[in-house]
């Protein structure tokens, strides 16, 4: 008597799982990595978006006044300096111009946006409140020289501030 096979025996189902299972352990981490490059992408937009807002501001007050906006002038003139992802935009007058930091919470953002326990940061500069410099450029024509410099992942900027 003949007798056709109909599925597959214990043993190649076994082999089938192992096979899935070994291909998900390679392709699981990558995944999440690319998952959580995003996430931070995406919020760094947020301190972007801040940052952008807080240029005009800066530039008429400069353009106004001859100088870079003290603390509380600074607070005065940027409503928005907190977000959902951003703790605080702090500003700092440098001796060539102006810079703004934006520094991340230390809870609620993706693991790319801490720094031992703590928020990155990302920051726009400018010499003259019309060219905006984003980070870290501190050549002295392109640049903000004595800038301090954000320490956002490179990966995790937008093209503009790499």
């Amino acid at each position: 008597m003949e007798q056709d096979q109909k599925g597959l025996t214990l043993i190649e189902t076994m082999m089938v799982f192992a096979i899935i299972g070994i291909l998900v352990t390679i392709a699981i981490p990558p995944a999440y990595q690319a998952y959580e490059d995003s996430v931070a992408r995406e919020q760094v937009t947020e301190a972007i978006s801040l940052l952008n807002a807080a240029k005009a501001p800066i530039a008429e007050f400069y353009a106004d006044k001859g100088r870079w906006p003290t603390r509380p002038e600074f607070d005065n003139l940027v409503a928005a300096r907190t977000g959902k992802y951003v703790a605080n935009l702090a500003p700092l007058s440098l001796a060539p111009g102006f810079q703004v930091t934006a520094t991340f919470k230390n809870n609620g953002v993706s693991a790319g946006l801490l720094k031992e326990g703590t928020g990155r940061t990302l920051v726009v500069a400018t010499k003259d409140g019309v060219l905006w410099v984003c980070n870290d450029d501190i050549d002295p024509v392109t640049g903000v020289p004595g800038l301090i410099a954000g320490n956002v992942l490179a990966e995790h900027r937008p093209q503009a501030c790499k």
